[in-house]
């Protein structure tokens, strides 16, 4: 009897201590709410706020809404004019040349001439500037000659007068376009970037819808509207961006109020699928994304294409998107991923573990033990194991290696492992960023072709299709690429993973945008 009482007593006092800390988070986390702002969560903090130094989709998404370039995305994908008013290419697709608006004004009130743009894009090539985004401006004729130091100007940036730029190629390149409506574009006012003792990275100054107000590191970060935007006022006053690393506490701050929307994590995706309140406010976008399981096909076994194609035909690729990965993404039919290809999806290998199993007796290599490397994301480790399951079946011994990410991406640099599971987001939206730079023979290892394939064939079809201003020679030649690559199996595609998303039913406009620089944040509202 006692033991009951002191039970009760027990399960009572835990209630009780339950619903004061309940109140006291909600109480202490709604004082932290800006009236008329609206409240995300980022799972770190920026390392950049610097047009010239950002290599991350957080602090790109951050500089859309700070930052403008001579053009952007349409909600087609296609270019669409940004502080460019109208722009003309010649007939060889090398010189493009830009007409600015005029009285677009950086938040300092001065307005931008084609100058700053030709030193922001200068400053991202400049020996010594320690940016890594100097591949966006490459192609720009004398841009090599500056990196190294050997002349003191990029002779292919020429200002004709203050509101006209010139771009001038080496040779045509036919996605040059969309290289210009990335965060490395962004143009920057001089005057602000060298100021003695600034922190451009930290503080920037830019053109766009809002403005930075302060940034507490590793805590939140906060952007005014800016009224007289070219572009359009912002239904919001301003953006909240708190720096939560762990779901769960993310997962109560959206459900306490205190975050207006929330990228759904993995791990709480079917408890909000099957919730009454939150089911209807569920946003799901298709991502331009491809997740897939990669070969080494520098060195045995996994230079031999025909074990390649046996660990493809050894895996049920559908079965696992729609029972573990609970349709959170849809079947990939190559490396590109359905919205950018105009042209008839290749034949996957279709899974038949019988041939498979077939395949490997034959090639002598029952028992053969694998590494598979792979980070140290539980989800990820799920999904290796997953993939182990089906090739121990298969005949193969696999051995999982799980590594934090830098010393994981260094690995694969180096060619360490023989598979390994990976994912490629758009940089921007053209087949040729699935295709040059993933299996390309010019950017073994580091620079994306972490497979180490070689066919020159689809080397020469790729740069046909970077030459040609011809869309359907563009298309063709990209299309038959993509055929050989999977003929090949360099890769096994899995799936583009769709961006879920949950908003509070007080948002609206909402919308999630599949390429981060597309979402300056003028439509949201409350």
């Amino acid at each position: 009897m006692l033991e009951q009482s002191t039970r009760a007593e027990i399960r009572s006092f835990i209630a009780i201590t339950f619903i004061f800390f309940l109140t006291l988070i909600t109480s202490c986390s709604s004082k932290d709410r800006v009236e008329g702002f609206i409240h995300f969560r980022l799972n770190h903090d920026p390392s950049s706020l610097d047009p010239a130094m950002i290599v991350d989709v957080t602090g790109g998404a951050i500089a859309a809404k700070l930052f403008n370039g001579l053009v952007r995305l349409g909600e087609g994908y296609e270019v669409i004019p940004d502080i460019a008013e109208t722009w003309e290419v010649d007939s060889r697709g090398t010189t493009y040349t830009f007409h600015l608006k005029k009285g677009i004004l950086f938040h300092n009130n001065r307005e931008v001439k084609a100058l700053d743009f030709k030193y922001s894009f200068e400053r991202v090539l400049a020996p010594g500037a320690r940016s890594p985004n100097g591949w966006v401006f490459e192609k720009i004729a004398g841009s090599r000659d500056f990196m190294e130091g050997t002349v003191d100007h990029v002779a292919g940036l020429e200002v004709l007068d203050p509101m006209t730029l010139r771009i001038r190629l080496d040779r045509p390149f036919s996605p040059f376009l969309y290289l210009l409506t990335m965060t490395a574009a962004y143009v920057v006012p001089r005057e602000v970037v060298e100021q003695p003792e600034a922190d451009f990275s930290s503080d920037p100054i830019g053109t766009g819808p809002f403005r930075l107000r302060d940034w507490r590191h590793n805590d939140r970060l906060i952007l005014d509207r800016s009224n007289d935007h070219f572009g359009g006022r912002p239904h919001v006053a301003g953006i909240v961006y708190r720096i939560i690393p762990e779901d769960l506490t993310a997962v109560t701050e959206f459900e306490l109020g205190n975050l207006d929307l929330l990228s759904v994590p993995a791990s709480e995706y079917r408890r909000f699928l099957n919730s009454g309140q939150w089911r209807s406010l569920l946003v799901s976008e298709p991502g331009i994304n491809t997740y897939y399981l990669g070969f080494n096909c520098s060195r045995p076994p996994f230079n031999n294409a025909e074990l390649r194609l046996a660990v493809a035909h050894a895996i049920d690729r559908e079965k696992v998107l729609r029972t573990y990965y609970e349709n959170r993404g849809t079947l990939a039919s190559g490396p590109i991923p359905e919205p950018l290809r105009a042209w008839t999806a290749p034949v996957m290998p279709s899974y038949d573990p019988a041939a498979a199993s077939a395949i490997i007796r034959r090639l002598g290599l029952k028992g053969k033990t694998i590494n598979f490397y792979v980070t140290a994301d539980q989800e990820v480790t799920d999904i290796a194991e997953i993939i182990q399951s089906y090739l121990r079946t298969a005949g193969l011994t696999v051995a999982i290696k799980q590594l934090e990410w830098s010393s994981y991406k260094a690995a694969l640099n180096k060619g360490e492992e023989d598979i390994f599971w990976i994912s490629w987001w758009v940089d921007y939206p053209d087949p040729e960023n699935f295709l040059y730079p993933l299996f390309h023979s010019a950017n073994h290892g580091a620079s994306g072709n972490r497979t180490w394939y070689t066919n020159f064939l689809v080397d020469q079809l790729i740069e046909q299709g970077q030459r040609t201003r011809d869309r359907a020679v563009r298309d063709r030649a990209y299309g038959d690429a993509e055929r050989l690559i999977v003929q090949d199996a360099p890769w096994v595609p899995f799936w583009h993973k769709a961006d879920i998303t949950v908003r509070q039913p007080w948002v609206r406009n909402f919308r999630s945008y599949p390429i981060y620089s597309m979402d300056k944040g003028l439509e949201v509202a409350l």
